[in-house]
């Protein structure tokens, strides 16, 4: 009989879809992203299985679908990548991916295995803080200059981050971005 803790390690991904996609739309693009100016979310759930040593993926994006409604063809493709998509409505005034989202890190807390959590999002400092310091890698992918200063302070605990463009390269073309350049990273060829 095989129990939890003999079961081969995995990674939980969860993606926050309206924080990333408002942050490239808003904060990047300034305007509603083009068809290749969105992330390829494979290469992501590939990165999440390379990340820690090939293991296997439950990959959850979390849409708000309290509009009665979803992007059917979004989420067709979500599933045939291998995705878990978790359609949730809630009323007005509830920050519904958010709350799915603190609650799935909060059943984490009593499961093996590793966490990604795709987001830039403050309100999840406490529950990685809680899953930071035990025998699990703990992540944070988005794009670095727009995380906030909460999820940035959890790095000296542990927290590792991993930037969606240069370390996940999970997009087809450059983005537009003014952002703190690791010299070994720098290339004057971009700026000629």
């Amino acid at each position: 009989m095989t129990t939890l803790t003999d079961a081969p390690r995995r990674t939980y991904l969860l993606v926050d879809g309206e924080n990333i996609d408002a942050t490239l739309g808003g904060s990047i693009l300034n305007g509603r992203p083009a068809p290749e100016e969105r992330p390829r979310w494979e290469r992501v759930l590939e990165f999440a299985r390379t990340a820690w040593g090939g293991q296997d993926v439950t990959g959850l994006f979390f849409l708000n679908a309290s509009n009665g409604t979803m992007p059917m063809s979004f989420v067709q493709a979500l599933l045939a990548i291998g995705f878990q998509p978790i359609p949730l409505s809630g009323e007005a005034h509830e920050k519904v991916v958010d709350i799915g989202i603190q609650r799935t890190l909060d059943a984490l807390a009593d499961r093996p295995g590793d966490v990604l959590l795709a987001s830039h999002d403050g309100d999840f400092a406490p529950q990685l803080a809680a899953l930071l310091g035990t025998d699990r890698n703990v992540g944070l992918l988005g794009f670095t200059e727009f995380t906030s200063g909460s999820l940035r302070h959890l790095v000296e605990g542990g927290l590792q981050t991993f930037d969606l463009e240069s370390d996940v390269q999970a997009f087809t073309v450059r983005l537009p971005r003014l952002r703190i350049i690791p010299l070994a990273e720098f290339d004057p060829t971009r700026y000629l």
